[in-house]
């Protein structure tokens, strides 16, 4: 099965969608709103960094809490978590480079090591790290986990990349862009399936970063001046039809089986 790609056999296992292009879609653009909400919260609406933190983090422990109560995969929920997920950990990364003054070589490095503790800590208890098995509310805690210091690793690393590194938003996006398509040539060429989905995960946060910085800083900046609000708001838009469209393909089998049962 095209573990990356293919959305047309791809099944659903417990919580955790198939792996399909509207995924990757729906990916990128959460994490170029995580980028975009997250600045514009604390600087147009003038929450503050430590504010729109806190009320995020609240925001991801209760939707991860329904997520988790979930019994099945529920689009909705699902993407509304990894968006938010999205947000802390951009607040997360922001917070140590612009507050504490923490190099993003150091936090890049630091991120990179707690996600190869959060796996190998994965990989001894349950011995798998496929997303596909996420059977259990332990594997599903270990999931979250992984996937909340990929965005953090990806927005330090993007960061790193684009500010410390000067390859600008332009560059950055096809740097970004260039190593995602390394990563599914990989995949392609054999390389385990596993390996590449994570690795994929992690570089689409810094692309997703990237993308948004350059639809919303001015011209003067390098971008192309939609700014922060406009960007935002065409990408909620774009996510909650993708998901609304995934939500109505998700609820087709579950009547056609409520049909059968309720003839039976």
């Amino acid at each position: 099965m095209n573990h990356l790609t293919s959305g047309k056999t791809a099944a659903m296992l417990n919580k955790v969608p198939a792996v399909t292009r509207t995924f990757w879609i729906i990916k990128i653009m959460s994490t170029t709103v995580g980028e975009t909400g997250a600045d514009f919260l604390a600087v147009h609406v003038g929450l503050g960094t430590a504010m729109t933190g806190g009320i995020m983090v609240v925001l991801l422990i209760a939707g991860l809490l329904v997520q988790l109560r979930m019994r099945r995969y529920l689009p909705w929920i699902y993407w509304l978590t990894v968006v938010l997920v999205s947000v802390v950990g951009t607040q997360i990364t922001d917070a140590l480079t612009d507050r504490l003054d923490i190099s993003l070589f150091v936090s890049t490095g630091v991120f990179a090591l707690l996600l190869a503790t959060t796996f190998a800590i994965w990989y001894w208890r349950e011995r798998t790290l496929s997303i596909h098995t996420i059977v259990t509310t332990r594997r599903e805690l270990f999931y979250w986990a992984a996937i909340l210091f990929t965005f953090a690793l990806g927005t330090a690393a993007g960061d790193l990349a684009t500010e410390s590194l000067n390859l600008g938003f332009n560059l950055g996006v096809m740097v970004f862009s260039a190593a995602l398509v390394a990563v599914m040539a990989a995949y392609y060429m054999g390389v385990n399936a596993v390996l590449t989905f994570w690795l994929a995960y992690i570089l689409t946060r810094p692309l997703g970063a990237s993308l948004g910085d350059l639809l919303s800083q001015s011209r003067a900046n390098g971008g192309a001046g939609l700014g922060t609000i406009q960007t935002s708001v065409v990408f909620l838009v774009v996510i909650v039809s993708l998901v609304a469209l995934l939500s109505l393909a998700n609820r087709g089998p579950k009547l056609k089986a409520e049909i059968v049962n309720g003839d039976k």
